[in-house]
């Protein structure tokens, strides 16, 4: 079978399609025939060495896959055999024509959804809906989601109001992504490729606060951004450092203002993202949620999808489709 094998750590070009053997299932995993790739901007902070691979190269990349499920483990019920499902491997072997994956990982797709739709997203909303109950919106708060346009941010904006928010600020690169932003139901749109932007959603707030931040940006931003924020009840949710950094923020810097900090990662972060998959892939079927899929590439692109997606130059979420003549 064709699939997509990180050769080293290093730049797109580090993937590289190849034939390689197909996978069996072990006792507890089932096996599909990959339909649809959704390439994930985490996957290329792995890729370029910014963060730690689970194994080292070279090895099949990529975290998620959607397809027909073909064989099934020792310990996994056969009736899974030809369900549609969405899968998540344990780190590494999804850009392939067949994706073996735990059957803990597997998320069914609903009728009515399409598997690109569903592998687009699966991620964008399983995070922004835990994001969202964490935050404990009451109908009244000024939210601010950074990076709005797309991935996770785009999530958010779609479903902040209906989660209670009042007023959405968001933050956007470039004119393409703020008006996506709009559309999406941003009530304010800032540039944040200005290195000013901060200051720019100073003069927009005009003394107003914001009540919750959605952190995706990270770094020194996250602490200029507290002197925007509502004193006693303002709290902040990093999920996400696309500057390379973590939210410069400490302890002191929250003291001194009544505001909190939560930090959206770890084991049992990762653990309610996984519950919401079921819910997040219903309500994209019912039309609640749009995949925003901008490009559906052949699988032995990954290279340029990383490319684009590393320009920042993609409005929606780039797929990977393994080709015909599957082997």
């Amino acid at each position: 079978m064709q699939a997509i094998v990180m050769t080293g750590i290093g730049g797109p070009e580090v993937l590289v399609a190849q034939e390689v053997p197909r996978p069996r299932p072990g006792a507890d995993e089932v096996v599909i025939r990959a339909e649809a790739i959704p390439v994930l901007f985490p996957e290329i902070k792995l890729r370029s060495g910014e963060f730690p691979l689970g194994a080292p190269p070279p090895l099949i990349f990529g975290f998620q896959a959607a397809g027909v499920v073909t064989e099934v483990g020792s310990r996994v019920d056969s009736a899974l055999i030809g369900q549609r499902v969405v899968v998540a491997t344990e780190g590494f072997g999804a850009y392939a024509e067949f994706v073996a994956a735990p059957v803990d990982s597997v998320t069914f797709i609903p009728d009515g959804l399409s598997v690109v739709d569903a592998a687009a997203v699966l991620m964008n909303g399983s995070v922004a809906i835990p994001l969202l109950e964490t935050a404990a919106l009451t109908g009244v708060e000024t939210v601010l989601v950074e990076a709005a346009a797309t991935g996770v941010g785009s999530a958010l904006t779609q479903l902040a109001k209906e989660y209670g928010a009042a007023r959405v600020v968001a933050t956007a690169g470039g004119p393409a992504k703020a008006a996506q932003a709009r559309e999406l139901g941003a009530d304010v749109v800032i540039d944040h490729s200005n290195p000013a932007w901060t200051t720019r959603l100073r003069e927009t707030l005009g003394g107003a606060t914001v009540d919750v931040v959605f952190d995706a940006i990270g770094g020194a931003s996250a602490a200029e951004l507290l002197d925007l924020m509502t004193p006693l009840r303002g709290r902040m949710l990093g999920y996400g450092w696309l500057s390379g950094a973590p939210a410069q923020v400490s302890a002191g810097d929250l003291i001194m203002r009544g505001l909190t900090f939560t930090g959206c990662a770890g084991p049992d972060w990762l653990a309610r993202v996984a519950e919401a998959g079921t819910a997040v892939l219903a309500r994209a079927a019912a039309g609640g949620l749009d995949s925003l899929v901008e490009a559906v590439l052949p699988l032995d692109q990954a290279s340029r999808a990383h490319r684009l997606l590393e320009d920042r130059t993609p409005v929606g979420k780039i797929v990977l489709r393994p080709g015909p003549g599957v082997s």
